[in-house]
């Protein structure tokens, strides 16, 4: 009976520690932009943008559709610019959305122009993400989900057809 008094006692205890771990994690500061179906492929999600105490973001992208195998993943990029701008260079690599989960979860720190994006500047910063079917071969080509961030953000202005390929060198 002490044994199992002492496990409930325990459980709960971890539990305490692991909401107040999350809770400080984040300064309360958030935005979630839409991703909208780019291709012929079913998926649409959410892109949920959190302050971290000590000011980097916390980038997570949630899809919607069919799972897939978990050691399948797509590739997603944050670039400059909107999603109709061309050659628009890729400010940070995210990480791959796993195709069993829908999830990829990013902390954004330096991006390729060597700033740091926080959060007050997110809310000005024009850019968008594009999550692709396949890291290279003709199956890169195809955008799985994309939507504007920042000042770029419109979900009344997107057309999938304005939508500018990303090249693998931008």
């Amino acid at each position: 009976m002490k044994k199992l008094i002492f496990a409930l006692l325990s459980g709960l205890i971890f539990i305490s520690c692991t909401d107040s771990f999350e809770s400080n994690k984040y300064t309360g500061k958030q935005v979630e932009y839409s991703l909208f179906k780019a291709s012929d492929f079913d998926f649409s999600g959410t892109a949920t943008v959190r302050e971290l105490i000590g000011g980097n973001l916390e980038m997570s992208i949630d899809l919607e559709g069919s799972r897939g195998d978990a050691s399948v993943s797509y590739p997603a990029h944050l670039h400059f610019g909107n999603i109709n701008t061309p050659q628009a260079t890729i400010a940070f690599m995210l990480k791959p959305v796993n195709a069993a989960s829908l999830k990829s979860v990013t902390v954004l720190e330096q991006m390729t122009n060597g700033n740091r994006l926080l959060f007050n500047e997110l809310l000005g910063f024009e850019g968008h993400i594009k999550v692709h079917l396949a890291a290279d071969g003709p199956d890169y080509n195809t955008i799985l989900v994309a939507g504007n961030i920042g000042k770029a953000a419109n979900a009344s202005n997107f057309d999938p057809s304005q939508m500018v390929i990303c090249g693998k060198d931008y």
